[in-house]
């Protein structure tokens, strides 16, 4: 892929699940990696496999560093790290601060860092893992649905504001993948995620097609897209549906004496 193949790439997250599927995707192209991660361990296991480097930390601050283990430059940077908290209004503030850090302003403070080099070159390229959440919603998890909607929309915003810049921007919006995330969403994730659940290496693949074909909207679950026009066609008839499978999973709590 020549729009890979060369180029100076950062993934954050990286020490395991989607991330680490990126990180070895993209190496495997021919990409100058750097693998991030708050897991300094896991981050250099993931670097010293696809012979990358590792620049572990908090997402929010490594553009500097990772720049400088990339020679001086950045011409991909994936937002991948990401957070899950579940309950709704009750679930505490820290739970609701660290998914808006982790989840939105990551992103932001990555931008803000990056935009001058990109917008002074003319050319590069931010990718967001969203997810699904972020165009649809997710039952039992309000501070991720909700900030996942913030990441798109901050993806969407710089898309609209900079492609005529040279800038491409993606948002990456899988439904379930067989991460440890995944595993941590329980019965919700049982009920909405797991039926339909792929490997993170099918959502790496899903990258480097929608890069190559320079899509914004990036679904490794093609029928996200139909949820998507279902949502915005008949928001009510949507809104009832995603209620039935509220009522499936307080049945399911409530089975489980978790409710």
């Amino acid at each position: 892929m020549g729009t890979v193949r060369g180029a100076r790439v950062v993934v954050t997250g990286a020490g395991g699940g989607i991330g680490a599927a990126l990180a070895r995707r993209f190496a495997a192209e021919g990409a100058q990696v750097v693998v991030n991660d708050l897991d300094a361990a896991k981050a250099a296991a993931v670097a010293e496999e696809i012979g990358a480097t590792a620049v572990p930390g908090d997402a929010s601050g490594i553009v500097p560093a990772a720049r400088e283990a990339l020679g001086g430059a950045i011409d991909i940077f994936c937002a991948n790290a990401g957070v899950g908290h579940d309950g709704g209004p009750e679930a505490d503030d820290e739970a609701w601060q660290q998914s808006w850090d982790v989840n939105v302003m990551a992103h932001v403070r990555a931008a803000r860092e990056l935009l001058p080099e990109w917008l002074e070159r003319g050319s590069g390229r931010f990718v967001a893992t969203v997810s699904a959440a972020g165009i649809l919603t997710m039952i039992g998890s309000a501070p991720y649905a909700v900030s996942k909607h913030a990441a798109l929309a901050f993806a969407e915003w710089l898309s609209a504001t900079y492609r005529h810049r040279g800038i491409a921007v993606h948002a990456v919006c899988p439904q379930g993948v067989r991460t440890d995330m995944l595993t941590a969403t329980g019965a919700a994730g049982d009920l909405v995620l797991a039926p339909t659940a792929i490997e993170p290496e099918q959502v790496a693949d899903a990258v480097l097609a929608g890069i190559e074909e320079e899509r914004f909207l990036i679904l490794p679950h093609p029928e996200v897209a139909r949820h998507y026009a279902a949502r915005a066609g008949d928001t009510d008839r949507w809104l009832g549906g995603i209620n039935k499978l509220q009522r499936k999973f307080e049945a399911l709590e409530a089975a489980s004496g978790s409710g």
